[in-house]
């Protein structure tokens, strides 16, 4: 397990180029397995999670050719089914979460498709009901075996449904569309997750002859067909990573430009950064962040306290709560956050207020954190980062710190951030990776 070594209160100034989205790019390289013919992906993020998806597909008899620093092509004509009942497998697949998604695209071509318990970030319960009530309702059987923690989906033929999902789950909707397509008919997802990286899977497979409509909607229609070819695709750049450096901007009072950030697809992320007081400039297609001494949290109408929740695309994204909590310590007011869909992110703010932060843990849900408006700034302290997201807080809190902090555990961040010490010491931070 790595280690950081942060050196805070140094002020950042340059450009940054946000990677390819992870999440998107998960989605993505499971629906290589949907065709035989060669399938390019440009802007692929070199991040663990990713290039662990990569050597699992390898696994699977998938060819893969590095074409560039960010592009491969992909062929999955040879695909070693028996694979999947390796100890080999079991050990990789548990060891991601995101190969959940492999089921999909493996049971409309070949009939079957086998899991282990996925792993990923303890940020509380992720259930993978919605998947597997999907393809049952496509007509596949589902088996569990409890005792070797392996989930199995089979069906000889899948049929289309309608089918209305208990919950908007992202990955589960990705899931049920890269079944459908291949699958017999016409099947209607209701209660669909409609996220950019969703629409971006839609359209990659429309690419190559899916006939999927409702994209960007709640309701998606899909029109079975019978084979699907090769196609080409862009990964968007990675929100999530955008929303981190508006707020380490903020922090840390540096004039940072974040490059080619593709703003329609951020939705409400940058007005929620401006409810905290952040400005930004959109020039282009590039998002200026100006530096700032100072800045004052909203209130609503009436007065009342600033509450921010994650919701569902288009709602705020649960991804990006970590990091605003982390910008409010140091606002003028004070905010409520509401992490709605996860029970266990919030934990990691015992280590804030080790650092100075004025911060009340409501219940796993709720934190009220009242700003120190740069009054009082973070200390540096000792900490083990839990999952991505917060680790990334942690890394920005301790950026904005007065002294050295020390952040264990940072194969977490290394997940979802490629190379970030490089890059932020090279626009002024100070991040030794031990």
């Amino acid at each position: 397990m790595g280690t950081f070594e942060i050196n805070g209160g140094n002020r950042l100034k340059g450009d940054l180029h946000p990677q390819g989205a992870k999440n998107e790019a998960l989605q993505i390289l499971c629906a290589v397995l949907l065709t035989p013919e060669i399938v390019t992906i440009k802007n692929v993020p070199d991040i663990i999670d990713v290039n662990k998806l990569i050597d699992l597909l390898k696994d699977l008899g998938v060819k893969v050719k590095k074409v560039d620093d960010t592009t491969y092509e992909f062929q999955a004509d040879d695909i070693d089914i028996e694979f999947l009942n390796t100890a080999e497998f079991k050990k990789k697949g548990a060891g991601l979460r995101g190969s959940v998604m492999i089921l999909g695209p493996l049971l409309s071509r070949f009939g079957k498709g086998y899991i282990p318990r996925p792993g990923g970030d303890k940020i509380g319960r992720r259930r993978l009901d919605t998947h597997f009530i999907g393809f049952q309702k496509l007509g596949a059987k589902f088996i569990y075996n409890k005792e070797s923690k392996f989930y199995k989906v089979e069906a000889s033929n899948l049929q289309g449904t309608y089918m209305l999902l208990d919950e908007a789950s992202v990955t589960g909707t990705a899931n049920i569309v890269m079944a459908a397509v291949l699958a017999k008919g016409k099947t209607t997802i209701y209660n669909a997750a409609c996220e950019p990286y969703l629409q971006q899977l839609c359209k990659m497979m429309n690419r190559m002859g899916a006939k999927i409509t409702g994209i960007g909607s709640n309701m998606l229609h899909v029109e079975g067909v019978e084979y699907l070819s090769g196609c080409e695709h862009s990964i968007l750049p990675d929100m999530i990573e955008i929303g981190s450096f508006i707020g380490l901007a903020a922090m840390t009072q540096s004039e940072i430009t974040i490059k080619n950030v593709s703003y329609p697809d951020l939705g409400v992320i940058p007005d929620t950064f401006r409810k905290l007081g952040i400005k930004m400039e959109l020039k282009g297609d590039d998002l200026y962040i100006p530096a700032q001494e100072h800045y004052e949290v909203e209130t609503f109408i009436d007065g009342s306290i600033m509450t921010i929740s994650d919701a569902p695309w288009p709602g705020f994204t649960p991804d990006l709560l970590s990091i605003i909590l982390v910008v409010a310590t140091q606002a003028k007011g004070s905010v409520l956050v509401h992490q709605k869909m996860f029970e266990s992110r919030l934990f990691f703010v015992d280590k804030l207020i080790d650092m100075g932060a004025q911060i009340i843990l409501c219940d796993p849900h709720r934190a009220t954190v009242i700003g120190l408006d740069r009054q009082t700034k973070l200390r540096g302290i000792q900490m083990t980062s839990p999952d991505i997201r917060a680790g990334v807080s942690l890394l920005i809190a301790a950026l904005s710190a007065k002294g050295t902090s020390i952040i264990h555990n940072i194969d977490q961040i290394d997940r979802g951030y490629a190379n970030i010490d490089k890059r932020l010491n090279a626009l002024g931070a100070d991040i030794k990776r031990v």
